[in-house]
């Protein structure tokens, strides 16, 4: 390159005395080629952390997305418990025969002389009512009666002479015939009479009410003054009667009890009230058939009360003795209930989630007696979600134990 080039380039002249010469190009153009590699390294390695550190990223979030996913649950081993086979069920005390007394009569309260809680006898009067109107129509049916008495007297009498007049040949024989019907149509006035008479008089003879049984006075209803009316449509009862010796006891029976009740058998009768004492009573009727809607058997228990201890219309619990057998008990917060009827969720050995259509025997409020669909060996989880569905996964912690002691050993306390 000259020195003209030179100039024209701006570039200081090479001193011709210096022995220093400019490096060669394909020196320079190495070193470039080297900065190059080491940029695009330098960006690799950069891009290359980016990617690495996003996809580790990627798979903590996925890890801890997984992981909040789980569902954490407790579960529970079936305890299998054997009852006596005692079952406890409730019932209400009843007279054995309870009435309520309505008037037969029409008319006002005169007196009234027992009140609620008197002991009564058979035939023992207990109001007296002031009729009227019965009297009247009595009296009147009387005076009837002894009008057509005395109609009779003369048909008989008349009756009589015709037919002697008659042997005479005095009369015809049709005017005997109309005599001897007149007769007979005056006897027949008169047995309607004494029918009418004898009605009115047993009306009135309702104005004296009598407890028609011997019982215990449950309610009166009526004060003297009061307008009775007869019948039992819309009229109220004037006194209610209680048989309180013996009792009775209806029970409504489960059906899977049902097979083994049988008229005669014993039947313990408590009541909380009285500190645990116990009534023997006796199976007296048993219904020949389960009823549709509450599929259970009624059975009536007759329960002597000399003492009068019970009274109707309490509240107790009747004991009947069964045969034994074994059950599963579980803690009643366990139970799913769906369309397809009580349900429990399971959870099998690989953390998967069967649910299993239960048979429940008994409701003792805390646990249950499940009567089928699980096994001893199964694992019930315990508060299950509303959502939990079969095939869902799960993580189970320390399983606990199955139904409290006392709840698994007492005996039967309810029915479900």
């Amino acid at each position: 390159m000259t020195e003209k080039t030179h100039a024209s380039l701006a570039m200081p002249p090479r001193d011709p005395n210096e022995g220093r010469a400019l490096p060669p190009r394909d020196r320079e153009w190495k070193r470039t080629k080297i900065a190059i590699v080491i940029v695009l390294v330098v960006l690799a390695l950069g891009a290359l952390r980016t990617v690495v550190s996003d996809i580790m990223q990627s798979h903590s979030v996925a890890a801890t997305t997984q992981d909040n996913a789980k569902q954490y649950v407790t579960v529970v081993l079936p305890k299998q418990t054997e009852t006596s086979g005692d079952n406890l069920l409730p019932g209400t005390l009843r007279g054995y025969v309870e009435s309520p007394i309505y008037a037969r009569a029409t008319g006002y309260l005169l007196h009234w002389y027992v009140d609620i809680g008197a002991r009564v006898k058979q035939g023992q009067l207990l109001a007296d009512l002031d009729t009227p109107e019965i009297d009247q129509e009595l009296a009147q049916a009387v005076a009837q009666r002894e009008q057509t008495s005395a109609s009779l007297g003369l048909a008989k009498s008349s009756l009589d002479r015709w037919q002697q007049l008659r042997q005479r040949d005095a009369v015809s024989q049709q005017e005997l015939d109309e005599r001897q019907s007149t007769y007979t149509q005056d006897v027949a006035n008169l047995a309607a009479a004494d029918a009418n008479v004898s009605r009115l008089r047993q009306l009135e003879s309702f104005k004296r009410i009598v407890a028609p049984f011997t019982g215990v006075i449950t309610q009166r209803n009526i004060d003297v003054g009061d307008l009775i009316d007869a019948g039992s449509g819309t009229s109220r009862a004037l006194f209610a009667l209680a048989q309180s010796d013996p009792l009775r006891v209806n029970v409504q029976v489960p059906q899977a009890y049902a097979e083994g009740i049988a008229e005669g058998q014993n039947a313990i009768v408590t009541q909380a009230e009285l500190g645990g004492q116990k009534f023997q009573g006796v199976i007296s009727h048993v219904s020949g058939a389960i009823d549709v809607p509450t599929r259970s058997l009624e059975i009536e228990v007759r329960l002597p009360n000399p003492d009068g201890k019970l009274r109707p219309g309490a509240y107790v619990q009747v004991s009947l003795h069964g045969t034994p057998h074994k059950r599963l008990m579980v803690p009643g917060n366990v139970l799913l209930f769906r369309a397809e009827g009580p349900q429990v969720a399971v959870v099998d050995q690989n953390g998967d989630v069967k649910l299993h259509t239960i048979s429940i025997a008994q409701d003792l409020g805390q646990s249950l007696e499940i009567e089928s669909g699980i096994a001893p060996t199964d694992r019930v989880i315990i508060n299950p979600s509303d959502s939990v569905a079969d095939g869902d996964k799960v993580q189970v912690t320390a399983p606990q134990k199955a139904a409290p002691a006392n709840a698994a050993s007492s005996s039967n306390k309810g029915v479900s």
